[in-house]
């Protein structure tokens, strides 16, 4: 079996409105993307909440997928007048050849070495290292499997700071890869918040995935005491909104790691935790940075 892809450039004022007029006209799927992905013109789109809107993308590469028996030739022009484009509107065609999609996927997901000791390794994976640290852990719902710079400067901070018997705080949890690493480095305990019900579901998973006591909860209230490392893997404005909770909760002389933040965001969020945190280096890893300090 095979499928169509009706594929065309429009502007960012009309990427929605023909989006939706070629699911009417009878399109499977439709994807946005940016015109200049892989040239020096891309441009990245973070939606960070707080953050002012800079819209779309200037050129829009829309991909719609169609059954083969389609009648493009009446279903496109009725799309492209519902969007307000003109019928003559250049596109391409090309044949999309049924996949196992499953084995596919899986193929993009390799072991992630992310220290000498320490691995990231998908379920049908074997271990590269069985005597390393391995978290197993596939690709799903809630962010952080290794592959995003961020995670992995979060994983290597506490790599180095967990000596054994800590509590720890995943603010922003996700996957629960945090969580579950710091366990397996060594602390004593470590809980996770998300308000992402589907995040917590996938990382009460992951835990018991790789035999860790890992907890998980919705807010912030249901956590107890403070903790001695604090790590916090989100965006930039929402940490710099969360510097006095993210205070709280760090223990008098404990440690707090701040990620998630773009190099430019670096001197905003450090300055909002300036003043209960002595704040270190900043760690860098392809244009994302981690913030880390000491309780005052």
């Amino acid at each position: 079996m095979h499928w169509l892809a009706v594929i065309l450039e429009v502007d960012a004022d009309r990427a929605e409105t023909f989006g939706d007029a070629l699911l009417e006209a009878g399109a499977l799927s439709v994807d946005v993307a940016d015109a200049a992905a892989g040239t020096p013109q891309e441009r990245p789109l973070f939606g960070e909440p707080g953050a002012a809107s800079g819209g779309g993308w200037d050129r829009n590469r829309v991909t719609a997928l169609f059954p083969p028996e389609t009648d493009l030739a009446a279903a496109l022009p009725a799309a492209l007048h519902a969007a307000g484009l003109s019928e003559t509107t250049s596109y391409r065609l090309d044949r999309v050849d049924e996949r196992d999609w499953v084995r596919a996927t899986q193929t993009q997901f390799q072991p992630i070495r992310i220290s000498p000791r320490l691995w990231i390794v998908p379920s049908w994976h074997a271990s590269p290292d069985p005597r390393a640290i391995n978290i197993r852990l596939d690709p799903g719902l809630a962010f952080g499997t290794g592959t995003h710079p961020t995670t992995r400067l979060c994983l290597r901070w506490l790599e180095m700071h967990v000596r054994g018997g800590e509590v720890v705080i995943d603010f922003g949890c996700g996957s629960g890869i945090l969580a579950i690493a710091a366990l397996k480095f060594g602390a004593m305990q470590a809980c996770g918040v998300d308000i992402d019900a589907q995040a917590l579901l996938a990382a009460r998973h992951n835990a018991m995935q790789n035999q860790v006591a890992a907890q998980f909860v919705a807010t912030a209230d249901e956590i107890g005491e403070p903790a001695e490392l604090v790590v916090a893997n989100i965006l930039a404005n929402p940490l710099v909104l969360l510097a006095p909770l993210l205070a709280k909760l760090t223990a008098s002389g404990g440690r707090v790691a701040l990620s998630g933040i773009l190099d430019g965001q670096a001197v905003e969020v450090r300055a909002a935790y300036s003043e209960w945190f002595e704040m270190d280096t900043i760690e860098r890893e392809e244009g994302w940075v981690l913030l880390s300090g000491v309780k005052k």
